[in-house]
């Protein structure tokens, strides 16, 4: 499951993006953490992490044989990814059970996609 926040999309006002610095409210912290135990203690939880915004990320762009490093950020970038989970479920239905249980704000987006195994 990926997090595409509100404060990373394009369409977001400049007041309301992510800028320098950012970190969530305390209270979205606190309810993120308790849903992270639930998915634990539900045995679905695999890993998870929370990503810096594309201004502090790179690119390794190959093309012919070479490659090149483009830093952040990237203009083209329609959403961004702001963190992860990988959850072991036995079906998309479950996952996304999961999904719609993720203390999101207004917004945000929950994105699940599927391991090819």
């Amino acid at each position: 499951m990926f997090m595409i926040p509100k404060v990373y999309q394009p369409g977001t006002s400049p007041e309301e993006r992510a800028g320098e610095g950012f970190t969530p409210p305390a209270d979205a912290v606190a309810k993120m953490m308790k849903f992270n135990e639930e998915l634990s203690s539900a045995g679905a939880l695999v890993s998870l992490d929370g990503l810096h915004p594309i201004t502090k990320g790179a690119r390794v762009i190959f093309f012919d044989g070479e490659h090149r490093v483009v830093d952040g950020p990237f203009i083209e970038a329609k959403e961004v990814i702001g963190s992860y989970w990988i959850i072991d479920v036995r079906s998309k239905e479950e996952a996304v059970g999961w999904a719609k249980r993720v203390p999101a704000e207004d917004g945000d987006i929950i994105e699940v996609r599927q391991a090819n195994f």
